[in-house]
């Protein structure tokens, strides 16, 4: 599984802490961005580049931070195939793995402690989907909306 990793100025920190998670935990990635701290860049290259990419590629999974994670988020959510959630706390990134598939986690940066953080983002990599029928009609039915949409 390979994890997309991006973030505007106010999650750069915090993204760069969990690009050292990953390769810590051996798992691929690759940081679109920010490469540098830039008070003045958008969150929307970073959560295009992330989406776009996690929607073209099997299996893969996205990791976007931003200040609130709503920007991000919203921007994610536009694509195809995507099923971005802003992360609260582990059991909800559990339940959002398990019963609805997810595929990127958002982190809020300004309202997300480091530990919990690194919590979300083993939670959102180690939760499998449960494939359960129910949800998989849901999902079954997402498709379907965004194809008429």
């Amino acid at each position: 599984m390979k994890i997309f990793l991006g973030a505007d100025h106010r999650g750069y920190d915090l993204k760069e802490k969990i690009a050292k998670w990953l390769f810590e935990m051996e798992y691929p990635y690759q940081d679109l961005g920010a490469t540098h701290f830039d008070p003045h860049d958008d969150f929307t290259k970073y959560a295009e580049d992330v989406a776009s990419l996690v929607a073209k590629t099997e299996g893969s999974r996205g990791v976007l931070l931003c200040g609130s994670g709503v920007g991000v988020d919203v921007l994610a959510n536009k694509f195809d195939g995507i099923r971005a959630s802003i992360g609260k706390d582990v059991f909800q990134v559990e339940a959002g793995r398990n019963d609805d598939d997810m595929n990127i986690l958002v982190i809020a940066a300004d309202f997300t402690e480091e530990k919990e953080a690194k919590a979300m983002l083993i939670a959102f990599l180690e939760t499998k989907f449960s494939g359960k029928a129910r949800y998989e009609r849901r999902l079954q039915e997402i498709k379907e909306i965004e194809a008429n949409n």
